[in-house]
């Protein structure tokens, strides 16, 4: 790994800063990460850290930021959502940070936007999620769903059929996300004929596919979260229903779960994400190089990791054009729509939602890997684009129920 000790980042523990902080050195940028590093959901935080990481590293090889070198201090909130509070206010109050980057389940954000929004500090959230946060002291640069299912549901839809069954976690992501499937459905001229909801740590899904055969959809959406959920794409393969019903999948991938599952299991699934390993571009080639440099191979890298990285670069050019790290000097400089180019692709902030434009790739997973087999550039977050308006309404703080 290319770290220092000013920018090291750890993989493990309760609470890591770079070295006793007994005062802060006029010379550097402070930036905070909170992820969960260790815990239930730590293969989606490992490689977020290790995103970070790498994106730092570049940052201050290239001479820092306006002639400051970026250090970080870092958190693993061990998959324990009572921690990222703790740990918002350690940043607020001991680690004089500039901005922060982090969260991973919408919990964990709602459990800190709050105490960074009140203590002025810049907020940046790199997951896909459900849409609808309001609050101009966040940027998010995940997709949503009307960025994502929008395009996913009729590419499925077109190549299974129109009814459909739809299996999601539940608590928001999963609530939310399958109203918006249903949506798109009926859009699209199909038909929703059932919804079924399972709590985080179900990992018996036998009933629910005997379920699924005597209704006989024509497509399965699985909107469906973490490691014990990844169980049902290994029945579901078991029973032999790969073969019968297709697939498809709002986040399976994100966490490189077809990565775990054999290819038998996981091939002809379909995804829409913005990144994938297989996307055979300059940009996406080099930062697979440069990775492996870092780290060894590419293994780890996923969705949520890019987004990280990319949500990095994004801060890292505001902060270059604004020729400051003044939170509101930031914010202007990213509500003139800037944009970058990562490894998934153009990623554009949206002044009105501060949240990205970003290209989509309509994929099917084969041999644990996303074949693309479409790009759709540029997608805005029309969801979040009805609720939010922060250049009409600068001091909203709301997360939004979109309407469905």
């Amino acid at each position: 790994m290319i770290m220092n000790r000013r920018h090291f980042i750890a993989a493990a523990g309760a609470a890591a800063t770079l070295f006793p902080i007994a005062g802060r050195a006029s010379d550097t940028i402070r930036l905070g990460s909170v992820l969960d590093t260790s815990g239930i959901f730590d293969a989606y935080g490992k490689p977020m850290d290790m995103a970070l990481g790498l994106a730092v590293n570049e940052i201050n090889a290239a001479g820092g930021l306006n002639g400051k070198e970026v250090e970080v201090v870092s958190y693993d909130t061990q998959s324990d959502m009572a921690l990222y509070s703790q740990y918002a206010q350690q940043l607020v109050r001991n680690d004089d940070v500039d901005v922060v980057h982090g969260g991973i389940l919408s919990a964990s954000r709602e459990a800190i936007r709050q105490t960074l929004r009140k203590a002025g500090i810049l907020y940046f959230y790199n997951v896909l999620y459900e849409g609808g946060v309001c609050d101009r002291n966040i940027f998010i640069n995940g997709v949503t769903p009307a960025q994502q299912v929008e395009a996913l549901v009729p590419f499925a839809m077109g190549r299974s059929g129109k009814k459909v069954h739809v299996l999601a976690a539940d608590y928001n992501y999963g609530q939310i996300t399958a109203k918006w499937i249903q949506k798109y459905v009926a859009d699209n001229g199909g038909e929703t004929v059932a919804v079924d909801f399972f709590p985080l740590e179900v990992s018996e899904f036998g009933s629910t596919i005997a379920r699924i055969q005597s209704i006989d959809p024509d497509l399965v959406i699985a909107p469906l979260v973490g490691g014990a959920h990844l169980s049902f794409f290994r029945q579901w393969a078991a029973a032999g229903m790969n073969e019968r019903i297709p697939l498809a999948s709002t986040s399976l991938g994100v966490g490189n779960e077809h990565r775990v599952l054999t290819a038998d299991e996981g091939n002809g699934i379909m995804v829409a994400y913005h990144y994938s390993q297989e996307l055979d571009t300059p940009a996406n080639n080099d930062f697979k190089a440069r990775w492996a440099q870092a780290y060894g191979d590419t293994s780890a890298i996923h969705e949520i990791a890019v987004s990280n990285y990319q949500g990095v670069l994004t801060w890292a050019a505001a902060v270059r054009r604004a020729g400051s790290t003044n939170r509101d000097d930031v914010i202007a400089a990213l509500e003139e729509g800037l944009s970058i180019e990562g490894p998934g692709g153009t990623v554009t902030i949206d002044p009105q939602t501060h949240h990205a434009k970003l290209d989509v790739h309509l994929m099917i997973l084969e041999n644990q890997g996303m074949t693309v087999i479409e790009t759709l550039p540029q997608r805005p977050p029309v969801d979040t684009q009805a609720v939010c308006d922060l250049g009409a309404n600068p001091d909203d703080n709301t997360q939004y129920e979109i309407r469905i």
